[in-house]
């Protein structure tokens, strides 16, 4: 009974603190850490202390996978640079810098186990940089670059802190025994990440039952994760790869409905999940505080909170003066990009000159336009979504911690010295970040000036893209008996009215395209798709009324139901602002 009224209210103030969030400007995250160590020194308030297996093991895989699902790999393949050099790197270097600092700070605490606790502050928590990013109209390339640096750096966090570990222990007989273990992890990880996406994919295709599809999906991030765990490899980074396969492989292997309800649940889960890890990190920081106060060790909780300080502002010092040389070798990276295009150019100019004699001529021609025109695209990328001083100043103040720091610092062994006050600094550090780089992120955003996305630029590359896609779409046309299969002509108003569907998406496209432009208010598409739309509520009401009525079977009356509600997604999804 009691586990059903937290659970109630729970849910009550995840759902009331995201949609005050909207309306205050300040990123949920932020406000249900605020708001759990307000509940948690209520009276009447149970201490709750979650057992860490239930986080990283429960319910890290499917938060990771539900963001790695959605972030396209192109992008990601654009920005591995960098996000290598954030997710990997930095990660390194930060948890061996404050490590050494914990190190000189705490005389009892060993290297190694300081090590540990630097991983587990290490990795940066990008829900909350990119939940203002996405308010405030943060560059696309970078929010790609911050989000896959939240889904990498986990892995890299705790692999880490495993061997760290087990380096504090006397597991390991040497540091290069430390060194493979992280490839071997990093390795196999990769592998399984892309045999549980290719095998759930391949089934997932097969299957015609949206719930059974729907089933298998929400298994996935496990069916990588405890393989991966199993062989002593890293789950999370497996968890992440197979959420990008599946993520790229939707779009060619499901089907509309399911990408649809895929989006739709993963959405929901994400958002139950990521806030109740916030929730309970703000409630978790008072049983903390107690364990702290309770020990009879020589530090208590002010000197804890103090290193905690010192701690965060190691991490953001580190973050800045890494951000400085990344956004130079961006800039350098783009310069090489110019020559190596301009070489594959060269390169193709030369291939169309000698005579092709045969299939391998043909398909070595092709694989050289093909690679050049990734290269083109690449190359007009950096030059239209480049990274400046701006990104650098974002990126260096994006350093918010979360799920994984309020994990993985529980997870620490039971006989680590200082291991509560440990615990103790990593919460005051995933606290500070959140709360302190949290709110003041957008005001450095708008502080700096960086420029979003170009809404009237993304409607002109758009009517562009369906004009290509239409007019290969309209070459079925010219055969249409054919592309059907069938023996007798194909009634000329069918051909018509299938052609006429596509010109006036395309119109559509443009006519927005054109009102942003010039600033016009409306265009005869938009006022279809308006009147289209008090048309169908109108249905809808009646609908309602014959349902009341009972003159219509359930089976029948759910069909209709389903087509209006899909007609309504698509006139709705495309309009005004969106």
């Amino acid at each position: 009974m009691e586990l059903g009224i937290y659970a109630v209210v729970g849910v009550s103030v995840i759902v009331a603190v995201a949609a005050f969030s909207k309306r205050l400007g300040v990123a949920a995250p932020i406000i249900l850490v605020v708001v759990g160590v307000g509940l948690s020194y209520l009276p009447g308030v149970p201490s709750i202390e979650i057992p860490h297996e239930w986080i990283l093991d429960g319910l890290l895989p499917p938060i990771l996978y539900a963001a790695a699902i959605s972030v396209p790999v192109v992008d990601f393949r654009r920005n591995l640079g960098t996000i290598t050099s954030l997710s990997v790197v930095l990660v390194l270097i930060t948890a061996f810098g404050t490590g050494f600092l914990l190190y000189t700070m705490l005389p009892d605490l060993n290297l190694a186990a300081a090590i540990a606790l630097g991983a587990i502050i290490s990795p940066p928590d990008a829900v909350a940089a990119t939940s203002v990013g996405r308010r405030l109209g943060l560059p696309p390339r970078l929010l790609t670059v911050l989000e896959g640096e939240g889904l990498v750096n986990d892995a890299t966090a705790l692999v880490l802190l495993r061997t760290a570990t087990a380096a504090a222990v006397g597991a390991l007989s040497s540091p290069w025994e430390g060194v493979t273990d992280f490839i071997f992890a990093v390795v196999v990880a990769i592998a399984m990440g892309l045999v549980a996406g290719f095998v759930t994919v391949f089934v997932r295709s097969k299957l015609n039952d949206p719930v059974l599809d729907t089933a298998i999906s929400f298994a996935v991030p496990f069916v990588a994760f405890m393989p991966a765990e199993g062989l002593g490899a890293s789950g999370v980074l497996a968890v992440v790869v197979a959420g990008l396969y599946t993520g790229h492989a939707a779009p060619a292997r499901f089907s509309a409905q399911s990408r649809i309800s895929d989006r739709i649940n993963w959405r929901t889960v994400q958002f139950f999940l990521e806030s109740g890890v916030f929730l309970l990190i703000g409630l978790e920081i008072r049983p903390l505080i107690d364990h702290v106060t309770d020990d009879p060790g020589e530090l208590g909780v002010w000197p804890a909170i103090g290193i905690g300080v010192l701690a965060t502002i190691a991490l953001i010092v580190l973050r800045f003066v890494w951000a400085g040389p990344l956004v130079l070798g961006l800039r350098l990276r783009a310069q090489h990009a110019e020559k190596v295009t301009l070489r594959r150019r060269l390169h193709l100019d030369y291939l169309h000159t000698i005579p092709i004699r045969d299939a391998r001529g043909r398909r070595r021609l092709r694989r050289a336009e093909r690679l050049y025109m990734i290269r083109r695209s690449d190359l007009e990328q950096l030059r239209t979504e480049g990274i400046d001083w701006r990104g650098g100043v974002v990126l260096g103040w994006s350093g918010m911690r979360g799920v994984v720091t309020l994990a993985a610092a529980q997870s620490l062994p039971e006989d680590t010295p200082y291991r509560d006050q440990l615990i103790l600094i990593a919460f005051t550090v995933a606290f500070l970040t959140l709360v302190v780089q949290g709110s003041t992120l957008p005001a450095v955003i708008r502080l700096v000036g960086i420029q979003g996305i170009d809404v009237v630029e993304d409607r002109r590359e758009l009517a562009l893209l369906l004009d290509e896609i239409s007019n290969k779409g309209l070459e079925v046309l010219d055969d249409p008996g054919g592309a059907l299969g069938e023996t007798t002509p194909v009634d000329p108003d069918v051909v018509e009215r299938v052609r006429q569907s596509s010109f006036l998406r395309t119109e559509l496209a443009w006519e927005r395209s054109r009102q942003l432009s010039s600033g016009t208010d409306e265009t005869p598409h938009q006022l279809y798709r308006e009147l289209r739309l008090v048309v169908m509520e109108t249905e809808r009401t009646a609908l309602l009324e014959a349902r009341s009525r009972g003159a219509y079977t359930s089976r029948v009356l759910t069909e209709a139901q389903a087509m209006l509600d899909l007609e309504d997604t698509r006139l709705r999804s495309r309009g005004p602002g969106h």
